[in-house]
């Protein structure tokens, strides 16, 4: 007879614990062994899905989130990887589409689901969707599939596409070019490109460590290049992000920033301010000048994800940022 499927929830507090203050704002409870009560509360016939245990990583407001967080969530499930069939991470939305991000790039090798949920809704209130999103996050967390994924509303999304679209709808992630890895309706319905899980015993390599000093700007029409000449004085800003115009384009006059930038080796990464498309830098000669005083290319990838390999790459491998940049994440 099969063993049960066992699951461990990793912690991390956001909206789905939250409970209304007195002036009618919502916080995180000040007890951690309230708030993880509260979680347990949410649905307690979990455990007809698969056994549990849930670890505590932090009972925060997922704004006050940091990657000294994502370290002990990366810690956490190699030390426990091997006891568990899937994880589950309940965590806040604002940053939750980051920290997915950031778990797909800081783990390599993985076999199993790492399925990140939460709600927009406290699990207090009546009309909450945490009880949907918790119980659909537990069976997607059994299934046979791997890697990284957001489960939210109806969606299956994977974790280095994913992006909050919408502060108040349900349905509030989408995939950032490209389609969902699933659809949960009557019956759960998962891509056929979505990786299997590894069935045997295996290693996963999982590396900590994120350089958090990093920029991110965006261009609009009559912005100052100077400001980002003065932002190269800074020494402790160790990368920045670029939110271009269209396929990459950026005015001209900020040629002088990017040759500075060169000459101190801090990479500068072009994305494109639009949430759907990507960068084709080549194509106008705005973009162009930029591409060939060293700009990197963003291409078709989520500012999350960008900011995670921006933030590990830093960290890991400092001196081929660019050849990292085109690689492939999953």
């Amino acid at each position: 007879m099969k063993d049960r499927n066992k699951v461990l929830v990793l912690f991390c507090g956001g909206t789905i614990v939250m409970e209304e203050k007195a002036d009618g704002s919502l916080a995180v409870p000040d007890k951690q062994d309230s708030a993880i009560e509260l979680l347990r509360n949410v649905e307690p016939r979990l455990s007809t899905i698969a056994d549990y245990d849930i670890e505590f990583i932090a009972n925060i407001d997922s704004t006050n989130l940091t990657p000294a967080d994502w370290d002990r969530m990366l810690v956490r499930i190699k030390e426990k990887y091997q006891d568990y069939e899937g994880f589950v991470i309940t965590h806040g939305t604002d940053t939750m589409a980051y920290t997915a991000a950031a778990l797909s790039v800081a783990i390599k090798n993985l076999g199993k689901p790492v399925v990140l949920t939460g709600s927009q809704i406290p699990a207090s209130k009546i009309e909450t969707d945490a009880r949907l999103n918790l119980v659909n996050a537990f069976r997607v967390a059994t299934l046979d599939i791997s890697g990284v994924f957001i489960v939210f509303d109806q969606r299956i999304i994977l974790g280095c596409k994913a992006t909050k679209a919408s502060e108040s709808s349900l349905d509030a992630f989408q995939t950032v070019n490209g389609e969902d890895a699933g659809e949960i309706s009557i019956e759960i319905k998962i891509k056929p490109w979505v990786k299997k899980r590894i069935p045997h015993p295996h290693q996963i390599e999982i590396s900590p460590g994120f350089e958090h000093d990093i920029f991110v700007y965006t261009i609009t029409p009559g912005c100052d290049p100077a400001d980002l000449e003065f932002l190269l004085n800074n020494e402790k800003i160790k990368g920045i992000i670029i939110r271009a115009y269209g396929t990459g384009n950026i005015p001209y006059g900020f040629e002088d920033f990017f040759k500075r930038a060169r000459q101190k080796k801090l990479p500068v990464v072009v994305t494109s301010q639009c949430l759907h498309g990507k960068t084709l830098m080549p194509l106008y000669d705005v973009g162009r000048k930029a591409l060939e005083l060293g700009a990197i290319e963003g291409h078709e990838q989520s500012l999350e994800i960008l900011c995670a390999k921006l933030m590990w790459g830093l960290r890991h491998c400092p001196d081929r940022i660019e050849e990292f940049f085109q690689e492939e994440i999953y």
